[in-house]
């Protein structure tokens, strides 16, 4: 059995996005897990995870391990604490934003399920994101006021 500890253990992936940057370690694959993924996300002061976001196709919780970062979801923003435990479930009452507004770094264990096709849906900026599982498509994004008639590009009957 292979262990990974949530306080010290080495973050190996990084993003450097203005205020989107963070290190992390994809635990569940440390571990050997194949039915839930689980990321340890480390944030400095002022940075986010993701944008603001919600998911159908699978559900997510956060842990929070050292620090206090506020969650933002559909009722507000609110200022989280170690062992704090949150799910976000599939769909709109499931929106959710992580942020470190405090000086010191905060780290958080977000967990999930690993189904996939699954669609993201960014509601700050109005875009949708479907994440296929094949390698050779990864993902695509869309804006949402892109859309489409269900016929449109289809030639009609011949």
């Amino acid at each position: 059995m292979r262990s990974f500890n949530l306080f010290d253990g080495e973050l190996d992936e990084s993003r450097d996005q203005p205020g989107f940057s963070w290190r992390r370690a994809k635990v569940g694959e440390r571990i050997g897990a194949e039915k839930l993924g689980a990321s340890l996300y480390e944030l400095q002061p002022g940075e986010r995870t993701f944008p603001y976001h919600y998911e159908y196709g699978n559900e997510e919780w956060l842990l929070v391990v050292v620090g206090r970062p506020t969650l933002r979801d559909p009722n507000g923003e609110r200022e989280l604490r170690p062992g704090d435990l949150v799910c976000f479930p599939e769909g709109p009452e499931g929106a959710h934003q992580i942020r470190n507004a405090t000086d010191e770094p905060v780290r958080i264990l977000v967990a999930s399920t690993k189904v996939q096709p699954d669609a993201a849906v960014y509601p700050d900026s109005g875009k949708i994101g479907i994440w296929t599982g094949n390698e050779a498509e990864s993902h695509y994004l869309f804006r949402i006021e892109d859309d489409v008639d269900y016929w449109d590009g289809e030639g009609g009957s011949t």
